[in-house]
């Protein structure tokens, strides 16, 4: 199996510094690693955008072979030929004293209306988001619901939330997948491991 050549102890940091504090950190760098052959690199200059840890739910229901999701706008899709409103999954960072699989469950009520059990949280992976430049990481699951149930617009005004439910069919999903309509890529993770796993799920949570 593999593991990594190296490990955290093989990382300098000569000088490290927050040169911005928003909504996001940004971090300043001066740092040498390790190399492959042998020594040390030179001294490098990085910025490392730091961010909370994060949730993200792919909600399915099994006797429908439905998957919701939920639409809104986000900054960073404005220069994206599809546009700034995103289909994604309910997700929320962890920024409370809350477990990663609570934190999982609020989101869920909060962004869908829908009523998850922490039991029924099934992990699909752990991931870090874009390690080029920033230490986000985040926890995917999957949980089962009853789609007929949920609809409408969620979210929490006081964060400026305005969060759409949308319903759609696994198949119809991994057809978007396959053409490229899928633009965030948590979501094309948790579409290609359901369509892997959608037969187990539907033994596990189906009528």
């Amino acid at each position: 199996m593999y593991k990594p050549t190296f490990q955290r102890a093989d990382v300098r940091i000569a000088h490290q510094e927050t040169v911005y504090q928003g909504f996001y950190q940004v971090q300043k760098l001066k740092l040498q690693h390790r190399l492959f052959n042998g020594g040390w690199s030179k001294e490098l200059q990085r910025e490392l955008v730091v961010r909370l840890p994060a949730v993200a739910v792919l909600m399915y229901d099994a006797s429908t072979d439905e998957v919701v999701l939920i639409e809104q706008f986000r900054v960073g899709g404005m220069g994206h030929e599809e546009g700034p409103w995103q289909l994604e999954m309910v997700a929320g960072m962890i920024d409370t004293a809350e477990t990663s699989a609570q934190v999982a469950v609020r989101e869920c009520k909060e962004e869908s209306g829908a009523i998850i059990a922490e039991s029924d949280l099934e992990l699909v992976c752990t991931y870090l988001v874009t390690p080029g430049g920033s230490n986000e990481s985040l926890d995917i699951y999957c949980a089962p619901v009853n789609a007929s149930t949920l609809s409408g617009v969620h979210g929490l005004p006081t964060e400026g939330e305005d969060i759409k439910v949308q319903v759609i069919r696994r198949q119809t999903l991994w057809q978007m997948l396959e053409q490229g309509k899928l633009t965030n890529a948590a979501t094309i993770i948790a579409t290609q491991w359901l369509q892997l796993h959608s037969p187990r799920l539907k033994v596990k949570w189906g009528c």
